[in-house]
């Protein structure tokens, strides 16, 4: 992923903010969630309310440090993603729950995630 990417995930987020007076953010149009995991490694829809992705890790420590770097960065940003762990197999799914589908937060919690799994060793499964 590029810095010119996370930027522009990161400047949508900051618009939606400074747009929303819940601070939680307007749910986002199906173009701007594409736009916004376009490249994002692993990432897609998961259905018209979520995003999700999948990341291999080379063993099963490795899986639970990826998991445990996603949630202090899920924690800093108050914004918790579903999490489903199978071995090796990691898989983070993103929805604002209170404003009924995608929004920046989880746009921007899905870049961090992104950066991180490589650092984690963990790569996008095939075919995602």
């Amino acid at each position: 992923m590029s810095k010119q990417t996370v930027d522009g995930v990161l400047d949508l987020t900051a618009r939606r903010a400074a747009s929303s007076v819940s601070g939680m953010g307007e749910v986002l149009s199906a173009a701007e969630v594409q736009d916004g995991i376009a490249d994002l490694d692993g990432w897609q829809r998961s259905g018209p309310d979520s995003i999700t992705a999948t990341y291999v890790a080379p063993t099963f420590l490795a899986a639970i440090a990826l998991v445990d770097a996603v949630a202090s960065a899920a924690e800093a940003a108050d914004h918790h993603p579903d999490i489903d762990i199978r071995y090796d197999t990691v898989t983070f799914t993103l929805s604002t729950h209170s404003a009924g589908g995608v929004t920046t937060k989880d746009l921007a919690l899905a870049a961090e995630i992104a950066v991180l799994a490589p650092a984690a060793t963990a790569s996008p499964e095939p075919g995602e």
